[in-house]
């Protein structure tokens, strides 16, 4: 491959593999490997300066602002660093800044991996929070960022205007714990402490963010007004003076420490609450700093040596099949105990089928194991070299090794579901889905509540809630007799429930609120939605053809029969009591968009649906009318650009008869 070939390609790569990283918090290369990479493009275009464009990843910092916070330009830029992987690049480093620095000193400093943060102070109180971004603009995150406990809200001194820069992160040990209950609920796992931390970070709700205590440390003083300093060891004592949980460092004009140091912090990485990539090796002094300056995109006073992942050969000894929450079949590898970054590791995770495919791991294979972000276990590679002879590729079960029921692949990606309505590794996640306010909203039966039912074998299946007791229930931690009559209660109430709220309960792929409504119009009941064909229910709103294949699959199941009679002996609802009150809207489609200040989404949506309306959440040609409230925005352009009629929220009311939803106070946002 010649070289401009190849440019284009590393540009190719790591543009989309930065995106991943900092804008999606969901990378899929290994931090080293794309290090690897971007110096390889550095290299070529050091060669061939011809070829170097400002959009070039060598020539800016990865991340971009979201739309989904307020831009915040940064009166300080927030630079990267230039990364080094060797002793000789060190020490090239180390003779450049003495020739240009003269008797320089150093400050050695863990390299924390994860967001990177602004936090700006004005006369001594915590003002706003912003992270890196590009470098020059970041996002306002500032709610989130109060929400640190271990950050000052005030400082000792009251200086005009403050501003550090720090490292959010999430502690290794809260991690382990938020994936422990994201696995209960059914939710998708976190890669390392870096993407927790930086999808909690950019929670829109605040209160989501506090039950994820982030953590941060503080590396830098941007700005201080009114200060001066000298040192940037000098920096980092009077930030840790003003209460900030400052950046250990070790200040050193040696190479010889430099590199000890360097060597000391990887290898005690393990004993650190927050996860680290690397060592960051800094010009102490900042008037020297100064006359450095800076490249486009690095400043040249600094360097981060970036650890490799600690790989070791390991043989597997089996491959595990687990059954997560929500059906899918996990992979887990079995093997011989190795020691990796602090920790014994015995398994190791597999993804799916095809990634064993890809790396084509068999059992009996030796192995190349490391930990994914120095916290998961992964198989990188097969040593073939070692292969034993006859050694057959694996291939995950056609049957659900908890329940015995099919398993399908899904249509989007490459998991692997058990189907299963009654399967047993599925029972918590079903329950608390069953129970939930979009389906049978069952008050006073929550998750703690529902995992005690499961513990104690009272139940084995939603039909089992019906069978339950005032004695079962009054019997669990912190359930007295008063909240078990409640919840019994609403038990028997849910049974009243129409046939929509039973058909969302049960948790069939990609049928929700919005389709089991559509389902129990059309249907009427139970019994009907159980003899129509796969071309009848394709031919349903809101059902394609994918839809209602998984719907037809579920209700032929047997386990899924099963669950329906018990439902039924036990007197639940299968017939759709929600009819339209007149079928003035039979036909319709809507839009709403913009803010209405007498409905919210669920209201405007259930009168259209109860005059046998369809509400939309896209314009297109087959839209009726649009609903436009104030601040409308892109729906209503596409609404005048196809010439769709738009009704304002008087006309909407007026077309409804004149019936509107109880006031409330504020207005609610329908975009």
């Amino acid at each position: 491959m010649d070289y401009k070939a190849r440019i284009r390609e590393l540009r190719e790569i790591l543009e989309y593999n930065s995106k991943l990283y900092y804008d999606m918090d969901a990378p899929v290369m290994p931090d080293y490997e794309y290090d690897r990479l971007l110096r390889e493009l550095e290299d070529l275009e050091a060669a061939h300066p011809e070829e170097i464009t400002p959009d070039s990843p060598t020539q800016h910092v990865g991340g971009t602002a979201s739309n989904s916070f307020a831009p915040v330009k940064h009166e300080v830029p927030l630079e990267s660093l230039q990364d080094v992987f060797n002793e000789a690049e060190v020490a090239e480093f180390y003779a450049r800044v003495r020739e240009q620095a003269g008797s320089a000193e150093f400050s050695v400093e863990p390299k924390v991996d994860g967001l990177s943060v602004a936090i700006e102070y004005r006369d001594g109180r915590f003002f706003r929070g912003a992270t890196r971004g590009d470098g020059r603009t970041g996002e306002d995150v500032t709610e989130n960022i109060r929400t640190i406990k271990s950050l000052p809200m005030e400082l000792p001194d009251k200086l005009p205007k403050l501003i550090v820069r720090g490292e959010v992160y999430m502690a290794k040990t809260v991690f382990a714990a938020l994936n422990a209950e994201r696995e209960i609920t059914g939710e998708p796992l976190f890669a390392n402490p870096r993407n927790a931390a930086a999808g909690s970070l950019r929670q829109q709700d605040p209160k989501i963010a506090a039950q994820r205590r982030l953590d941060v440390v503080i590396f830098n003083l941007q700005l201080a007004e009114g200060k001066t300093f000298e040192k940037h060891t000098d920096t980092i004592d009077y930030m840790k003076s003003q209460g900030f949980p400052t950046i250990p460092y070790l200040k050193t004009g040696e190479l010889d420490a430099i590199n000890a140091e360097i060597v000391r912090l990887n290898d005690e990485r393990a004993q650190l609450p927050f996860d680290m990539d690397g060592a960051v090796l800094k010009l102490n002094d900042l008037a020297d700093r100064e006359r450095m300056g800076s490249t486009s995109k690095v400043p040249r006073w600094a360097i981060a040596y970036k650890y490799p992942p600690e790989q070791k050969p390991s043989k597997l000894l089996d491959i595990v099949v687990q059954v997560g929450r929500t059906g899918v079949l996990t992979p887990k590898a079995v093997v011989e105990p190795v020691r990796l970054a602090g920790t014994t590791v015995t398994n190791a995770t597999l993804h799916n089928q095809d990634f064993i495919t890809e790396k084509d791991i068999r059992i009996g294979d030796t192995v190349i194991v490391q930990k994914a972000g120095e916290i998961i276990p992964e198989i990188v590679r097969v040593d073939l070299d070692k292969r034993p002879e006859g050694l057959k590729p694996y291939f995950l079960p056609e049957r659900c090794p908890v329940c015995g029921a099919k398993v399908e692949r899904d249509e989007d990606g490459a998991a692997m579901r058990c189907t299963g309505a009654e399967c047993p590794a599925q029972l918590l996640r079903n329950l608390e889905h069953f129970t939930s306010r979009e389906a049978m909203d069952i008050d006073g039966v929550g998750p703690a509540v529902l995992r005690q039912m499961v513990d104690a074998g009272l139940v084995q299946t939603a039909a089992d809630l019906y069978r339950l007791t005032v004695q079962d229930i009054a019997q669990l931690d912190r359930m007295g007799l008063k909240s078990a009559q409640n919840a019994i209660h609403a038990i028997e109430e849910s049974k009243k429930n129409d046939l929509s709220r039973l058909l969302c309960a049960l948790g069939i792929r990609q049928i929700g609120a919005k389709a089991a409504r559509t389902l129990a119009l059309r249907f009427g009941s139970l019994d009907a939605l159980e003899r129509a064909s796969l071309e009848e229910l394709t031919d349903v709103d809101d059902v394609g053809e994918i839809t209602a294949r998984f719907l037809r699959e579920w209700l032929d199941s047997p386990q899924s029969q099963d669950l329906l009679r018990r439902l039924r002996e036990a007197g639940v609802n299968t017939e759709c009591l929600d009819k339209p009150t007149d079928d003035g809207f039979r036909g319709m489609t809507f839009v709403l968009t913009g803010t209405l200040t007498r409905f919210s989404r669920d209201e405007a949506t259930a009168l259209i649906q109860s005059r046998g309306g369809k509400a939309s959440g896209s314009v297109s040609k087959k839209t009726t009318y649009v609903v436009a409230g104030e601040a409308a925005g892109s729906k209503l352009a596409k609404a005048q650009e196809l010439g769709i009629p738009v009704l304002s929220e008087e006309e909407f009311i007026a077309m409804l008869g004149g019936e509107k939803a109880p006031e409330e106070d504020g207005q609610i946002s329908l975009l």
